[in-house]
Parts: C-alpha cells; structure tokens; sequence
C-alpha cells in the first residue's frame, strides 16, 4: 500500500498526512474552484460510514510511522479499504469532471438539497453494489439527474432503488429488450444463453423469476396496442378454443412479445447509458 491516501485535488478531501482531517477538508475547500462543490463532496462523504474512519486512522497511522511504531492490525484494515477508496476518487473525478462539461444547469442542480438527497441515497447503494458494473450505474443514473429533468426526481430514487434491487442478469435482460423490441421470452432466453433447458431446471426458474421481477416492478411489459391517447386496447377473446395440451405455459414461449415501460427506457437512458457531455440547456 502506498505511503499515503491523498487524493487528487479536484477530487476528495482525504491525505493521509494531515494532522487533522478537518484541516484537510478545509483545504480541499478552499481550493481554486473547488468551493462551488462543496456541498457535493460533503454529501458523498457523509453517505459512507466509513469514508471518517479511513482518514482518521490514515492520519494515525502516518504518526505512527514518523514514530517508528505501526499498528499492523489498522494497517491491514486501511489495505482492505484503499482499493474501493480509490474506486471512489475516480467516480467524484468523472462526475465532477462531467458535471463541468454540461454546465452551469448541472453546476447548480449539484448544489440544490433534492439533489443531494439523490446524491447521499445513490452512494450508499454504491457503497454497498458487489459489482462495477452497479457501481456505474448509479453514477451514470446521477450524473444524467444533475443535467436533466427527464425524470423527477421521484423517478430517479426509483431507478436507484432498482440498482439496489437488482442483480446483472436483470439488467442483461433489459438491454435484451432495448435492443429488440418484441422479443419473446424464447427469443429473450436466446440472447442471453441460447442452450435449450428443462422446464423443470434451476435456469428455468430463475429465468422466470427475472421476468416476474421486471414485469411486476414495471420495468417490462407484454407489447400490447394504445389507441391515440395511450390507452392499451383490450385483446377479443379468441372464437376457437385450442384443445388442452395436458402440460403448462412454457418458460421460453414464443407468441407473447414483450417491450420496455417508459420507465424502463428512460432507466435505460439514465442507468445503462453513458451520460452525453451536454444533455440540457
């Protein structure tokens, strides 16, 4: 592990060898152009419980050092922590970094309170995702909220929760669906494995959890017809009866189409896209 912790200016408020952490903060503040996110910073630090003890103990352990002493057991804690506390240097780094390109409309949505409520909500998600993948998308969902009002922010804390909520197969079947809209569940089933299983198998069941899932929290829907005014069209009955087959639905049926929600594209815009460097003026 290296000597120290210090971040990046432009980043976070962190050194391991300032006496004083708030003496570090400070000057991180105080900084050129720094000062202007400010409250940023501040609600990404204190979203993550962790973020005071890592800098308190760095600051410990660099005394200890200067002293000829260092504590093994709070060396081996700050080894475990400095890998994700690098990851999040470089996601305040590209946020900021993005936030600059949009503009003053993002300059001032970083410092409005609805803002960083999304802001503390969305890193304590980050903070928690077993993934990089997660990780990503909760930057890209809140760097995309602070350049745009696609969303309401209402909106937005759902798209976080569904971060949260969700696991990597989830989101594959969503890009699925986005890429093809119409797509059945054989044809979904296809994409993301296209190995024929047993309707009895584990993969079976678990593809069909990941369809109740999407489906029951509005992310996807059967493709269904909408008169003008975007009310869907209710389906006739159909004048032949087929003859019962004796066995169920299939897993992997192929005569139901299914689409993306609105909210589900716009998840896919704010989540699983990269953010433009422009979104609104």
């Amino acid at each position: 592990m290296s000597d120290e912790l210090a971040a990046p200016e432009v980043v976070m408020p962190a050194s391991a060898e300032a006496p004083d952490p708030q003496v570090a903060l400070s000057a991180y503040m105080s900084g050129p152009g720094n000062s202007k996110y400010a409250r940023f910073v501040l609600a990404i630090m204190g979203s993550i419980p962790w973020i005071g003890s890592v800098i308190a103990a760095s600051a410990a352990l660099h005394a200890e050092q200067e002293q000829g002493k260092v504590n093994l057991l709070m060396y081996q804690w700050l080894e475990q922590h400095e890998t994700t506390y690098r990851r999040l240097e470089q996601t305040v780094a590209k946020m900021v970094g993005r936030i600059e390109e949009i503009g003053e409309v993002a300059q001032a949505r970083a410092n409005e309170e609805s803002y960083l409520g999304l802001v503390r909500r969305g890193f304590r998600v980050w903070d928690e995702a077993s993934t990089d993948e997660k990780r990503d998308y909760v930057r890209r969902t809140l760097t995309n909220a602070s350049g745009t009002r696609l969303c309401s922010d209402d909106v937005v804390r759902l798209f976080i929760l569904w971060i949260e909520q969700y696991d990597e197969l989830h989101f594959r079947t969503i890009r699925v669906i986005y890429r093809h809209p119409g797509s059945t569940r054989a044809e979904i089933w296809a994409a993301l494995h296209g190995e024929s299983v047993r309707e009895d198998s584990a993969e079976a069941d678990l593809f069909k959890l990941i369809i109740r899932d999407l489906s029951t929290g509005s992310v996807i829907r059967q493709q269904r017809e909408t008169t003008y005014d975007g009310r869907f069209v209710a389906q006739g009955r159909p004048r032949v009866r087929r003859q019962a087959s004796g066995v169920l639905a299939s897993a992997f049926d192929d005569d139901k189409p299914y689409v993306l929600t609105d909210l589900g594209s716009q998840f896919v815009h704010y989540a699983l896209d990269e953010p433009v460097p422009r979104l609104e003026t």
